[in-house]
């Protein structure tokens, strides 16, 4: 299996200059190209030798993505549609603000959750993304748009059924990007044995929980049974994280008409975050298509006040980027829909 250039820390990159007879320095050359700059292809690595940059080209993916397409917002929210070496295409997210930006990943070629109101998973699961492609998402959108100040692995796929890349992606983020912990999200649907391994990695990360649901019953029109968890599993999974890295948690809810917007449903929502410190991060679906709706800007209104008469800490998401390919997913379904692989 081919290598990817972007996931080469120091170590890997003078072992490598070693045994090709490159002289050392020319390791920590690459090395600061990459996590300094984010420059994945050798090409553009301007003080090495033309060898070298063809040796690279040869032996690693340098890069494996490319950007397919894109589709930007008025609002300045960029989606870009990466082709991968093997032809599969993933989605990431540039979101610019006032004050911040941000990149929302993806962890896999589609998603095996499948959760009935998601674009992304309409498909199914693909396969999983190496760590090396996961950085070059980050390294593709931070030469597009700057280095980011938040990262969320939000994107298409459950990243916890992909922990070992994923992990090894973090931890690549953190000692060779050295960027901040705190200021990476991960985010799940709730896969628990997965959640228990994040809890493991013992480092500030911070988690979010896609709920959407209070209970079980309700989650059960939302998710398939196939990894589909118990509402408590989940929550006790949660909390083991908080506990190992000292960070409150989010429970992410997208409210649907009809389905999970009820007041009784505010009420259970808040008592359940208050009693475990957790915040609540509201999400009004936005439509994609299929049979699940948007609740009335009166009933998303009514349901974050009763959720606050609670105790608990929501706020609701500012919506950005709306537009037809605005939900995870949709850029990369049309694309395959107009014959895209």
């Amino acid at each position: 299996m081919i290598p990817f250039l972007a996931a080469a820390d120091l170590e890997s990159l003078q072992n490598y200059c070693c045994e090709h007879h490159y002289p050392a320095f020319r390791a920590k050359q690459i090395h600061s190209w990459l996590h300094d700059r984010c420059i994945i292809d050798p090409e553009d690595m301007k003080n090495l030798p033309s060898d070298l940059k063809s040796a690279l080209k040869a032996d690693f993916h340098a890069p494996g993505s490319i950007i397919a397409a894109s589709s930007k917002s008025p609002d300045q929210v960029e989606k870009l549609l990466l082709k991968l070496h093997d032809g599969e295409l993933i989605e990431m997210v540039i979101i610019p603000s006032d004050k911040r930006l941000t990149f929302c990943l993806s962890t896999q070629v589609g998603c095996p959750v499948g959760c009935y109101f998601c674009a992304s998973g309409r498909n199914g699961l693909t396969r999983n993304l190496s760590a090396g492609e996961m950085l070059e998402e980050f390294c593709i959108g931070t030469l597009r748009a700057g280095r980011p100040d938040n990262l969320v692995f939000m994107g298409i796929g459950e990243g916890l059924l992909n922990f070992e890349q994923l992990a090894i992606t973090l931890n690549s983020l953190v000692d060779d990007f050295v960027f901040s912990p705190r200021r990476i999200t991960v985010s799940t649907s709730g896969f628990v044995p997965g959640m228990k391994k994040f809890a493991g990695l013992k480092r500030e990360f911070n988690l979010a929980v896609s709920l959407h649901a209070p209970d079980d019953e309700t989650r059960s029109k939302l998710i398939p049974p196939q990894l589909r968890y118990p509402v408590a599993e989940i929550l006790r999974a949660a909390d083991q994280i908080a506990l190992a890295n000292n960070r409150q948690y989010t429970l992410e809810y997208t409210l649907i008409a009809g389905i999970n917007d009820s007041l009784a449903h505010a009420e259970k929502l808040g008592k359940i975050a208050f009693a475990h410190h957790a915040k609540i991060n509201l999400i009004p679906y936005n439509e994609t298509g299929g049979q699940f709706r948007r609740p009335s800007p009166q009933t998303i209104s009514e349901f974050e006040t009763a959720v606050s008469n609670t105790g608990a800490r929501i706020t609701r998401r500012v919506e950005r980027g709306s537009s037809e390919t605005a939900a995870c997913g949709q850029l990369r379904a049309a694309t395959k829909k107009c014959g895209g692989k």
